[in-house]
């Protein structure tokens, strides 16, 4: 499993891989996801690189990038729902939970949000409060917003 860091426009990231597959994209904050990992960089994480370049300019609404990605199965249900959300809209808390059958579990949904390994590209960020507002973001709300800007900007 080896790693590298991607400097994006809103904070160092971690992206990390796993036999040919991206298994993490953090915020280089959060180190302690990187254990068993070398440093050292990847053909895929170089394209992973390139396609984040994409992203944050506009150029790519969609990332096609293998996965791998490790968690119980309710939150994999939440990382795939996610993956659904169109780009450029938000869904709340309480509408991923009644997407993944699970219509009282708002609060299960934002912890699995919280464990979520592949950042920006499992679009955590676009999901919301109940009222509208922005909530816990692993990266600072001011990453969420930034985020959240940038789509709408290239809807």
């Amino acid at each position: 499993m080896q790693f590298c860091q991607y400097d994006s426009p809103i904070a160092p990231l971690w992206l990390g891989e796993e036999n040919g597959r991206l298994s993490l994209l953090v915020f280089s904050k959060d180190d302690s996801r990187l254990q068993g990992y070398v440093d050292g960089t990847t053909p895929l994480l170089e394209q992973a690189k390139k396609q984040l370049d994409e992203y944050f300019s506009g150029r790519r609404k969609q990332f096609e990038i293998p996965l791998v990605l490790h968690g119980t199965e309710f939150q994999q249900r939440v990382w795939r729902e996610l993956q659904a959300i169109p780009y450029g809209q938000t869904h709340t808390y309480k509408e991923v939970a009644v997407r993944v059958e699970c219509p009282k579990g708002s609060r299960a949904v934002g912890l699995a949000n919280n464990r979520n390994p592949i950042s920006i590209i499992i679009p955590c960020h676009r999901v919301v409060g109940q009222n509208g507002k922005l909530t816990g973001y692993a990266g600072g709300l001011d990453s969420k917003q930034h985020l959240l800007d940038l789509e709408q900007r290239y809807v």
